[in-house]
């Protein structure tokens, strides 16, 4: 029996899995839906799909650098007790192995091509862990960076950090510690951009606007306004950008400051050139426990 595109897309709309996935189950079944939907439930493609819908907000951040490469990646769970499991973060590893190793361009690419390791792709791979955790797994992003690199994780992956930096210095352990100092800046304070040259016009712009209305507000003339919202901008840069924010470890100095003195202190050189930090589920839906719901799951 033949088949046609649009019986892979009925498939794919009744069982809820992939294109090539449904039109792989109705070339075994002769075109017989009926069979195909089957024959995905017995290869638990079908149960995998099902899982696929629901909430995974829990999970890891995760962060690695091999040579000069370096990756943070974000894999979500709908449990935080599946986020411990040795398995699933053994797959989390996997990933951003295969991310260091052939630079996939996306979310999208990664899934297709071969897990590091293995001759399985890492979305067949991923639906493989779906099955037998229990959970929805889903990849929700990464960065891959090459350079001279710092990592840092917090709170066993709740935030992860990779930052990049212009160098002369890389095989300086003060450099090291100097460079873990500032991820751990960048998970503690959470900066939005590097410098005030990194912050887009419109937004300075817009939070003019926002502070000039407070400022009326509170009773304030105009010209009056004006002059405070200049000492609020100068505040928000402190807030917003890494270089500008107070170093942690010591408030006399920013965190420009301290990279500038420790290049000196060690006779090189020293510039931040980006960063990126994950912290897991942020602008997520979070899944809300119902156990009846989930005791009619588990026995469905």
């Amino acid at each position: 029996m033949t088949f046609s595109a649009k019986d892979v897309q009925n498939l794919r709309e009744k069982t809820g899995c992939g294109m090539m996935d449904c039109k792989k189950a109705l070339q075994s079944s002769d075109g017989d839906t009926e069979k195909a939907t089957q024959f995905l439930r017995e290869k638990g493609l079908a149960a995998a799909a099902k899982k696929a819908d629901r909430i995974a907000s829990e999970g890891v951040v995760f962060a690695q650098v091999s040579g000069n490469i370096g990756v943070v990646v974000e894999i979500n769970s709908e449990t935080d007790f599946v986020a411990k499991n040795s398995d699933f973060l053994n797959f989390v590893k996997r990933v951003a192995a295969t991310i260091i190793k052939q630079n996939p361009a996306d979310v999208e690419a990664l899934l297709t091509i071969k897990a590091e390791g293995l001759e399985q792709t890492v979305a067949e791979v991923l639906q493989s862990k779906v099955l037998t955790i229990g959970e929805n797994i889903k990849i929700r992003r990464f960065t891959r960076l090459e350079g001279d690199l710092c990592t840092y994780i917090h709170g066993g992956g709740r935030i992860g950090v990779l930052v990049k930096f212009d160098t002369d210095l890389a095989s300086n352990q003060a450099f090291n510690d100097y460079a873990k100092d500032v991820a751990m800046q960048i998970a503690a304070l959470n900066p939005q951009y590097l410098d005030k040259s990194d912050v887009p016009a419109e937004v300075i712009e817009e939070e003019k606007k926002v502070l000039t209305a407070q400022a009326v507000n509170e009773g304030k003339p105009l010209n009056i306004a004006e002059k405070m919202v200049i000492g609020r901008i100068v505040k928000y840069y402190k807030e917003n950008c890494l270089v500008e924010q107070e170093f942690i470890k010591d408030s006399e100095l920013t965190v420009g400051k301290y990279t500038e003195k420790t290049a000196n202190e060690l006779g090189g050189s020293i510039k931040i050139t980006t960063f990126m930090r994950f912290e897991k589920g942020e602008g997520l839906e979070k899944r809300e426990n119902n156990l009846a719901a989930d005791i009619a799951e588990m026995v469905k």
